[in-house]
């Protein structure tokens, strides 16, 4: 790749400066430039800057806080920081808060020109690792995982990171929000997926049966054992064990467990002498285990000793951002599974799903999508299909009415600017479902956030 393919962004309300470096450095980089933060932010969002160069004072304006906003942007930008005004104190600052290099004022030429093709390169260092970890989550959709918005992301990125080491993870969130999946990903992609998983739900199996299934007994450990039989624990040896709703494990089988994670060897029932396994633990509750412990139900010992790697699930509302995606996922999926292929997905569809409380998560929203096709008698979804849910005209979907505080008297731009914030922040910062709701269009919405500087 040549250097002028690399695009740097110049920003110095001093003009002699710029047309200086625009000279110095025209055969090297695609240049830009900038004397105010408007005007940077308008070409950094519209470029794939690689590098720039930021005059700590632009008139009236602080360079900083121009960085501060780039780094809300894109945390690693790669900025060199040029002023005639330098100090130790602004530029342990600057370097503090991530400035890759603060130069000062006369500029020597060598040493911008030695900065910039760090910082290019740095740039470069920064798209290849998010590039890796862009196909990292591309990789976990395949296993059924959707991560669009930051929050998933963020636990995807944890799940890459955990998925060879064999500490004790401890999944948590609201039920239907995907604790299984997770657990089964963690294993199908770290070291040990060449080996069994298994998954046992602690409140599914009654107690006094739920022991013998976890650690196995021997012949005529009780009425009924006529042949020995292997556990959970040791069916699973040299892989992964799923304990699922491990809040609803009972006292006595609490310490049991625990002596299992500490020895790392089971005792079967009927059996006196114990056996050796090598299993990997995940565990995963909806309720919460401190509370439990307050109460009694929940052994302390045993909850610091699950909880080494804590992943917490959100719930969907949290999530919005990935909920297009999940629909989508599961209407592929159940068109496949039930042989009705859907064409077209009204617009009034995703706004009916978006609109939904959905408390019970992605099992929810995927049972309401299967309904959905099953019952349709068309390629085509709309909001209709999903039975019962109808847009009312004076409570759009997940608008319940609230109000906002307007007083007699007080200023029409104000009143506007209050409604827009209030339904911005319903929408998720939604802008083209905000602009709906108010009834008008995404350029006005745009215009009266410019208006308001919101």
């Amino acid at each position: 790749m040549s250097k002028l393919e690399d695009k740097i962004l110049i920003i110095d309300d001093d003009i002699a400066i710029a047309e200086s470096l625009r000279f110095a450095l025209r055969k090297d980089y695609d240049l830009y430039f900038a004397t105010n933060i408007s005007e940077a932010l308008k070409i950094y969002q519209e470029n794939e800057i690689s590098a720039i160069v930021l005059d700590l004072k632009l008139g009236n304006e602080n360079g900083m806080d121009l960085y501060h906003k780039l780094r809300e942007i894109n945390p690693d930008v790669v900025v060199i920081i040029i002023t005639a005004f330098g100090t130790i104190e602004s530029s342990v600052e600057a370097i503090k808060s991530g400035i890759f290099q603060y130069l000062t004022k006369p500029i020597d030429l060598d040493d911008l020109r030695f900065s910039l093709s760090r910082a290019v390169e740095m740039d470069k260092l920064h798209r290849r690792v998010k590039h890796a970890e862009d196909d990292k989550l591309r990789n976990l959709e395949n296993h059924g995982i959707i991560a669009y918005s930051s929050k998933m992301k963020t636990i995807m990125q944890t799940v890459n990171k955990i998925k060879d080491i064999d500490s004790i993870i401890l999944i948590t969130g609201e039920s239907g929000t995907g604790k299984s999946l997770i657990a089964s990903v963690i294993h199908r992609i770290g070291h040990r997926k060449e080996h069994p998983f298994y998954s046992i739900n602690c409140a599914a199996i009654p107690q006094n049966l739920l022991e013998s299934e976890l650690f196995g007994y021997k012949r005529g450990a009780f009425t009924g054992a006529n042949a020995d039989k292997k556990g959970f624990f040791q069916l699973a040896d040299k892989g992964t064990l799923f304990l699922d709703e491990i809040g609803d494990l009972d006292l006595n089988l609490q310490g049991k467990l625990l002596q299992v994670i500490q020895e790392k060897k089971v005792t079967p029932l009927g059996a006196e002498v114990s056996e050796d396994v090598d299993v990997r633990i995940i565990t995963a509750t909806n309720k919460d285990l401190k509370k439990l412990i307050e109460e009694g139900k929940f052994r302390e010992d045993l909850y610091y000793r699950l909880n080494v790697i804590n992943i917490l699930i959100p719930s969907l509302r949290e999530r919005k951002e990935d909920i297009p995606y999940l629909a989508k996922y599961f209407i592929d999926k159940y068109s496949l599974l039930l042989d009705k292929p859907i064409h077209r997905v009204n617009e009034d569809f995703f706004e009916a799903i978006l609109g939904m409380e959905l408390r019970g998560n992605i099992r929810e929203l995927e049972n309401i999508i299967e309904r959905a096709i099953a019952l349709n008698e068309s390629d085509e979804l709309r909001a209709i299909d999903i039975g019962g849910i109808t847009k009312n005209k004076d409570k759009p979907y997940g608008i319940k009415g609230e109000l906002i505080p307007v007083f007699i008297g007080e200023n029409l731009d104000e009143i506007e600017k209050k409604v827009i914030i209030a339904t911005l922040k319903k929408m998720d910062n939604n802008q083209a479902r905000a602009a709906e709701i108010l009834g008008i269009t995404d350029r006005t919405i745009r215009n009266k956030l410019k208006k308001y500087n919101l």
